[in-house]
Parts: C-alpha cells; sequence; structure tokens
C-alpha cells in the first residue's frame, strides 16, 4: 500500500504541524513509518537514514550507544525505560535482551522497516532508532539521552546503514485484531490443563492447543478459581496501591513484535485527562485509562506458588499490559494478593 501523498507533501506537511508522528500520520492517513521515511536524505529540520531492521544486526549494536531510553508502545499504552542494552540472545521464534534495566522480548519476523533518526530540537539534535512493522507501525524506539554514548552514534548508523536512499515505502494493510477466541466445549479440558500449570509460560500454548487465546480464556473461566472479572475502571485504583505499598512488580506492555517489562517500583502516579502516567526517573508508563474495557485478576499455577496478575484489555480484545507482583522477600506475596483483592469485582461480568 503506496502512501497518497508524496514525500514532499509529507514533509510539507510536518513542517506545518506541532503534533507527535504517530498522530501527524493519522490525520494524513498514511503509517509512521511512511512519514518517517519521507525525511530519508534530507538535512532540514530532520535527516533519516534507512538502516537494518533485523534485530540479530541491531541489538547487539545498541549496546554500545550507552544508557538510552526504550519505547514500546500499543495503540493505548507507551511504556519508556531508560537502560543500557545488554545481553541480547536470538531465537528462531523470540530473542531477547535481559539486562537489569531493559529487558525485551522480540518476535523478529514482525520487523519490516528500520530507521536512524536526527531531530533539530530548541534542546539541539535528538536522535533515535525507530523499527517499524511491516504495516507501518512502531515497534520499539531507541532514544539518546544527555548521558549516552554520543561517540558511539555515528560509526552504528554506518555499521547498520542500508544505502537505500528511498524516501518513500510500501506497507501492508494492518491485520485486524483477533478478538476473544473461546471454545466452549473444551471448558473442561481448558480447566483441567490450567490446574496442572507449573510455569505461566505454559498458558498459551494450552489455550492454543484448545482452539481459544487469552482473553476467550479469561472470558470462559470468569468466576471460576483463577479468574475475577474487575472493575474497568480499575487502573487508576491498581496503581495508587502498588505504589502506596511500594510494591515491586513486574510490568508489561507489547506489540505483535516486543514487549518491553519494567521490574521495580511505581512511584509518581500522574493521571492526565485521559491518561494515566507513572513518572519516575527511569522508568514512564502512559495509559489510556479509557480505553480499557476488561479488567481481571488471574491466578496462574507455578512450581513455586501462584502467580497472580492484574490484566487490562481493549475493546478489540487486545492486550494493554499485564502487570504481576514481584516476590522477593517475605510478605511480598501476601502484600500483592491484598493488592488485588482489594480491586472492585465486576459484578456484570459474573452475571
Amino acid at each position: 500500500m503506496t502512501s497518497p501523498l508524496s514525500a514532499t507533501d509529507i514533509r510539507q506537511a510536518k513542517s506545518d504541524a506541532t503534533m507527535r508522528d504517530r498522530d501527524l500520520a493519522h490525520s494524513l492517513g498514511i503509517s509512521e513509518a511512511q512519514l518517517v521515511a519521507a525525511f530519508v536524505g534530507q538535512n532540514d529540520g530532520q535527516s533519516v537514514t534507512r538502516i537494518a531492521h533485523n534485530p540479530d544486526d541491531v541489538m547487539p549494536q545498541i549496546t554500545s550507544l550507552g544508557e538510552v531510553m526504550a519505547l514500546t508502545r500499543n495503540e493505548s499504552c507507551v511504556h519508556e525505560r531508560v537502560g543500557t542494552f545488554e545481553k541480547y540472545t536470538s531465537g528462531q521464534h523470540a530473542s531477547m535482551v535481559l539486562g537489569p534495566d531493559i529487558d525485551t522480548r522480540i518476535f523478529s519476523k514482525h520487523w519490516s522497516f528500520g530507521f536512524a533518526v536526527e531531530t533539530q530540537t530548541e534542546k539541539g539534535t535528538r536522535k533515535s532508532l525507530q523499527f517499524f512493522d511491516a504495516a507501518g507501525d512502531a515497534l520499539q524506539k531507541v532514544f539518546m539521552r544527555d548521558d549516552s554514548n554520543h561517540d558511539a552514534w555515528g560509526p552504528l548508523v554506518t555499521a547498520l546503514k542500508t544505502g537505500d536512499i528511498n524516501d518513500s515505502i510500501e506497507v501492508a494493510p494492518r491485520k485486524p485484531a483477533e478478538g476473544a477466541q473461546g471454545s466452549a466445549d473444551n471448558r473442561s479440558a481448558l480447566f483441567e490443563a490450567w490446574a496442572k500449570m507449573t510455569d505461566t509460560h505454559q498458558f498459551n500454548r494450552i489455550t492454543r492447543n484448545l482452539g481459544m487465546n487469552r482473553l476467550g480464556a479469561y472470558r470462559l473461566a470468569s468466576g471460576e478459581k483463577w479468574v475475577r472479572p474487575v472493575a474497568k475502571d480499575s487502573s487508576e485504583a491498581f496503581l495508587n496501591a502498588v505504589a502506596e505499598a511500594r510494591q515491586k512488580v513486574i510490568l508489561f506492555v507489547g506489540n505483535p513484535g516486543n514487549i518491553q517489562i519494567h521490574w521495580g517500583t511505581l512511584d509518581t502516579i500522574k493521571p492526565m485527562g485521559p491518561w494515566l502516567n507513572v513518572l519516575d526517573p527511569k522508568f514512564n508508563l502512559h495509559l489510556r485509562d479509557d480505553h480499557v474495557v476488561e479488567a481481571y485478576v488471574i491466578e496462574k499455577p507455578t512450581k513455586r506458588g501462584p502467580a497472580l496478575s492484574f490484566e487490562a484489555f481493549d475493546a478489540a480484545g487486545n492486550l494493554i499490559f499485564q502487570c504481576f507482583g514481584q516476590k522477593n522477600e517475605e510478605g511480598d506475596a501476601a502484600r500483592w494478593a491484598n493488592i488485588l483483592a482489594e480491586l472492585k469485582t465486576c459484578e456484570e461480568a459474573l452475571a
């Protein structure tokens, strides 16, 4: 699918706009990747270089940049984590970056476009690496910070650049959301397999084998031992309770190509219009609370005891975010369970 606008038209539209790239692209009827690509080879205000997009090529190089801000988002939630990309492990299905600050799960088959972007601002040149899927939707962005290793930027771009100077790209139609997939005939089999789980990672395989997905399984099991639907506006109460208790969490936000994980506390919660924000020194979360239409407290058996999570979904059935409690010290599990128990049950969902 080609852009209805020329690269020149896109650049002019951006020069006249004050909105963020994602919002501007939507208003123009193009993808964000097409907006970024329009600046390939330009030197006025923004300069873009097309670079490799395969994580196997990219991730080992990003380590040289030192401390950066990694951003992963979906339609309803933005997850920003400050740290250094450390150990990268490639995998046939999923790859990962593991470190004390940057922790990701990468699904490389969805990575289709890569760009190195330099944007002139009042505060100087903002440098970022941006990666998109075939539809032109952002999977991950990596932003340089004041304390980053700026001497490594030039060599990294040189090593990764493809030599392609085309300022337009063709994107594929965006795939529709899967929605909830359940199988009432397999309800008993779901409960039997659920009870035998020893690791949370087994859940996706169980549901897939039974012709279901995550949300479909939750709806089938709603009100049973492992699934309690809670009010759709529970996110603010949840975040505030986590902050007040100083509870350490494991918070996942993802899209088809990347899942980014925060380990630690959530200290500063600030609502701003429809957005719920966590604004901490090394972690920011921006959640469109009004997009949450279903929320659940989930229990999954593991070898280490029950794994309890809070999970929020949008109107299309997409998982917006998922949060588990860390169990580092005595009392952590009980405190986490109490936070979730205090959330208001959605009686309508049970009915």
